[in-house]
């Protein structure tokens, strides 16, 4: 059996879950030979370089205009733009499919899932497709051609419940979470990670996540930080900076001002967010459907920062309404939401507690459990 996985670069989330799906496939279906494959940079290498640096810069310094359009592109001339563009694209994606003959096509991403089902209702591919909605709420970009799809992957009942009103067929939705990695459901050496990153087991854990590869809301990610940061006597930070040399100057200069090196410990980037997880009491990020998904899985709550207007914005709301996560705001005390927090261990284990209520660990393993048991 030949299978096609399809992603594009805009964020990382939509990669993370296709690497996980690729990975579960060569780990428990040797019959099955897997691709993974950038389909806007096979598409159009100008066209994806232009949209993946617009998405970023955007998000990065407009984030108000780009939930103006992510909201807008549910009707409307923009998404005609959309339809018409994957038109166009789907000319070279046609000869893709045409040249690998793939048995299963799966997409991450809402473009490629709209090209294989312009496609396949113009009678160009006939392959089986599977979409992966890499959120906690749906957007109408993903169903566009959804007649023509025969799985889609949803994270939550309450979006299984919306496809449904929306039209879409009860058999063909299957709410298995999003797909994250394997790694998130092992049981970790504690002590050893704590040793390793020289830890001391007495004190709570915080992993902080500066904004990965945005670096969004600089100035609010700092104040959140330093809120932390005046109670590290009683707890422990790792801090993840990202690419942003700004941001970890800053976080340094932070950590020196009150005087907690031995408390807070920073990092431009992790490979070991997984063990890290494992020890961790509480994370702070902004709500990317990976990261939050990857922090249910863990137990971990989430303290919600920074989310993009739009996809980001309906997860945080997806979280904070089943009491897993506390969504921090422009406006909010920042010092007294962190005081409070961490001063209430009652609190901290009711919101672990709903964490793992509405994780799903296994998602990656049922989603391909779905579509290849039957192989």
């Amino acid at each position: 059996m030949k299978v096609l996985i399809f992603y594009a670069k805009y964020g990382g989330g939509h990669l993370s879950a296709a690497r996980s799906i690729e990975s579960c496939i060569n780990e428990n279906y040797k019959n099955i030979d897997v691709e993974l494959i950038d389909f806007m940079e096979y598409a159009s290498k100008e066209f994806n370089r232009i949209t993946t640096k617009a998405y970023s810069e955007m998000a990065k310094k407009a984030p108000k205009t780009w939930g103006h359009l992510y909201w807008e592109s549910q009707k409307g001339p923009l998404a005609h733009i959309s339809t018409t563009s994957n038109k166009i694209l789907s000319i070279k994606l046609k000869k893709l499919i045409t040249e690998k003959k793939p048995d299963l096509v799966i997409s991450t991403h809402p473009f490629s899932s709209q090209i294989c089902g312009f496609l396949k209702k113009h009678n160009k591919i006939n392959c089986k497709i599977a979409t992966i909605i890499t959120d906690f709420a749906s957007h109408d970009q993903w169903l566009v051609y959804s007649n023509y799809i025969d799985y889609i992957f949803v994270a939550c009942n309450e979006m299984e419940q919306e496809l449904f009103e929306k039209g879409l067929e009860k058999n063909k939705i299957f709410v298995t979470g999003i797909p994250i990695s394997s790694k998130f459901s092992v049981n970790y050496d504690k002590k050893n990670i704590l040793k390793d990153f020289n830890l001391n087991p007495n004190k709570k854990v915080i992993l902080f996540f500066g904004g990965g590869e945005f670096g969004l809301g600089k100035n609010f990610t700092l104040q959140v930080f330093q809120a932390f940061v005046k109670y590290s006597n009683n707890i422990q930070i790792i801090a993840i900076s990202g690419k942003n040399q700004k941001l970890k100057t800053a976080f340094q200069n932070i950590v020196l001002e009150n005087h907690s090196e031995e408390n807070v410990q920073i990092f431009e980037y992790t490979n070991k967010v997984p063990e890290l997880m494992s020890i961790s009491s509480l994370v702070v990020t902004k709500p990317g459907g990976l990261t939050s998904s990857e922090s249910l899985a863990s137990g971990l709550p989430i303290v919600i920062i920074n989310p993009i207007p739009g996809q980001e914005e309906q997860n945080a709301e997806y979280l904070e309404k089943n009491n897993s996560a506390i969504w921090i705001k422009k406006d909010d005390d920042i010092n007294s939401i962190v005081n409070n927090l961490l001063s209430d261990s009652k609190k901290l284990n009711e919101m672990k507690k709903n964490a793992k209520l509405i994780a799903k660990p296994n998602s990656t393993y049922n989603i391909c459990k779905i579509l290849f048991n039957n192989q």
